[in-house]
């Protein structure tokens, strides 16, 4: 007997959502469908009804091993703008749930909200939450065996697939030893952070460290604060060393 292929994770979203671009509507939607395209993060699916602008096939498709072939479209907006190969559906797909539905790429949007609430980078998933909390643990990191960072008064933040982060006040950080680079990152629960290299003896560790100066509602705990990648130095929690986890960032 042939093996099929598995459906993706999907799930309805309760929220309202809607999207828009240059200060025109384009997607009004209390009926989205979360669906999983790849293991991080999910995208919404709307009802073809919700779209207030008109699609126009490209003449373009793709295929997806799990979803069937993909038709892509523009998005003509209700003011006459139209949006190049925003968005795409399923028209045949093994999946019955997605083929009156349109998936719309997120970067084709200026803005997008969950009920009056701005959404970043792509949908949150409903399955990560992020807690921070402070703690009274005594938190070392070390680096080529100096000690950059000692605090009894650090921030953990949990979040969903991730090795707990202690982000430590930069007053008790060696930030003499730290470099602000040009990355920065965006996270759809945290916000926007910037990094910073760590030069410690004649090394230099590039984006060893980061924090965010106004994270979103959710991560206010860690306004302001230094965190260093638990893969990449050694961290003591009350005078035993943690073992380095293995992640994507490993």
């Amino acid at each position: 007997m042939p093996a099929t292929t598995p459906e993706p994770h999907m799930r309805e979203n309760p929220k309202w959502v809607r999207g828009v671009h240059a200060a025109h509507p384009v997607v009004d939607s209390r009926d989205a469908l979360y669906v999983w395209e790849h293991e991080y993060y999910p995208a919404w699916y709307f009802p073809i009804t919700d779209v207030t602008g008109e699609l126009r096939a490209t003449g373009e498709t793709f295929e997806s091993e799990t979803r069937g072939t993909g038709t892509r479209y523009d998005i003509v907006t209700t003011n006459g703008t139209v949006i190049t190969d925003a968005a795409w559906r399923h028209l045949d797909s093994p999946i019955a749930e997605l083929r009156d539905r349109v998936r719309i790429e997120w970067k084709a949007i200026d803005g997008w909200f969950e009920e009056d609430v701005e959404v970043f980078v792509h949908p949150r998933s409903p399955e990560v939450r992020v807690d921070v909390m402070p703690t009274s643990k005594h938190v070392r990191v070390i680096i080529e065996g100096e000690t950059i960072a000692d605090s009894v008064r650090t921030s953990v933040l949990y979040e969903a697939h991730l090795p707990p982060r202690y982000y430590f006040p930069q007053s008790d950080v060696r930030m003499d030893l730290l470099t602000k680079s040009a990355t920065v990152s965006e996270c759809p629960y945290k916000g926007f952070s910037h990094f910073w290299d760590v030069t410690v003896g004649d090394a230099t560790h590039d984006d060893l460290a980061w924090g965010y100066r106004t994270p979103l509602p959710e991560a206010l705990g860690i306004a302001g604060m230094v965190c260093f990648y638990n893969e990449k130095v050694a961290i003591e929690i009350d005078g035993h060393p943690v073992e380095r986890p293995t992640t994507k960032f490993s």
